[in-house]
């Protein structure tokens, strides 16, 4: 089966998701942290589904994998900074257990679909 869009990724959507989740945990942080912890927790989260699909609308196999790897990356940006939001009293427990839940699958989606990929060339 040819992927036609990132739309149709598992791994776009869930990211998706978890942007989501990610700007509404932040509405609850106080108005002096916009512009550090909202701001870069969203930013984080965004830049996810943004780099699987700017990777899947290139030309070639390569050029994807070099995105796929800066989505893992700003994947474990934001597990870093959900964790420290959650040490500074902004998230509770159970929020970043859920948050880092959903962060550990897209890890491994990206992976497998890295893995996939990389049969290719």
């Amino acid at each position: 089966m040819t992927i036609q869009s990132y739309r149709e990724l598992e791994v776009w959507q869930r990211a998706m998701d978890l942007a989501v989740e990610c700007y509404q945990v932040t509405k609850t942080f106080p108005k002096d942290e916009l512009f550090g912890m909202t701001s870069q927790i969203r930013r984080a989260a965004a830049s996810i589904p943004a780099n699987i699909a700017e990777g899947q609308g290139r030309q070639g196999t390569r050029e994807f994998l070099n995105f796929l790897g800066i989505a893992r990356g700003s994947l474990m940006e934001l597990e870093t900074h959900l964790t420290l939001s959650h040490r500074v009293g902004l998230v509770p427990e159970a929020e970043l257990t859920r948050l880092l839940a959903l962060t550990d699958q897209i890890s491994r989606m990206l992976a497998g679909l890295r893995k996939s990929l990389e049969k290719r060339l």
